[in-house]
């Protein structure tokens, strides 16, 4: 049987169409996976943190912390200033598994999955924004644009992924995949924060040295300040515990 030119002419735009999407969704996973090899390039690694909070007055606080990370799924963040946040910490373990560590009370507290969207000691970043876990095992990407220096995904949680975002705009590097701008859209579809990171290249990793969330709403920052960052510290597994949270 012999099909006519018309459908020919259809079945090879319908063919066409569903290639480019298979490609774009391709290119969409192969740059976030990119993205997660740079942001996770070294072993582990170690920063002092300056934490400033700005409020819509432009009154500001000033917080210290340390930061460290190791692989892809362990992290540990512990205030040290000022007095009254000392001790402070959220640790992040494969899983999915969460724990905040409050001195005042001298325990520390899992952090359930329903409450994940609840901000970390009054920053902008809530206990989701601050999970160790790559993008591209939490997100399905879809390539929306193709700038001259940068890429633009959309990222929606996969199923099975719990999350307070209905999806995220991500701006990537086109040179070096490293992250320059985080849009969060809550359930509503509404705009809800931005997150917005300046990268350098140190001892050969390129490593986030400020990071800025806006919590549009409430017309509040949080800017996060990276200094001293080393890597390949050779840290165990040790000193991502509940024990060294506590300490």
């Amino acid at each position: 049987m012999k099909m006519n030119k018309k459908k020919i002419q259809s079945l090879l735009i319908l063919t066409a169409f569903m290639f480019s999407l298979f490609s774009s969704a391709q290119s969409a996973s192969e740059i976030l996976e990119k993205m997660d090899e740079v942001m996770y390039a070294s072993k582990d690694q170690k920063s002092v943190t300056t934490i400033v909070l700005t409020d819509r007055n432009g009154k500001t606080r000033e917080r210290k912390a340390i930061t460290m990370q190791k692989g892809r799924h362990m992290r540990l963040t512990r205030f040290t200033a000022p007095a009254s946040q000392a001790g402070i910490g959220f640790l992040s373990l494969p899983g999915e598994v969460m724990y905040v560590y409050l001195p005042a009370f001298k325990k520390e507290r899992r952090i359930a999955t329903h409450v994940k969207n609840q901000n970390f000691a009054g920053t902008d970043f809530t206990y989701e924004d601050m999970e160790a876990k790559p993008y591209s095992e939490k997100y399905i990407p879809e390539l929306k644009e193709t700038l001259s220096d940068q890429y633009v995904l959309v990222l929606k949680p996969k199923p099975g992924i719990r999350s307070d975002y209905a999806w995220l705009v991500l701006y990537v590097d086109r040179n070096n995949f490293y992250m320059k701008r985080v849009e969060y859209f809550n359930r509503a579809g509404i705009k809800a924060k931005e997150l917005v990171s300046t990268f350098e290249q140190k001892q050969g990793y390129w490593t986030p040295v400020v990071m800025e969330m806006t919590d549009l709403r409430k017309q509040h920052k949080t800017r996060m300040i990276m200094t001293e960052i080393s890597f390949d510290n050779n840290f165990s597994d040790e000193e991502f515990t509940v024990r060294k949270l506590k300490q």
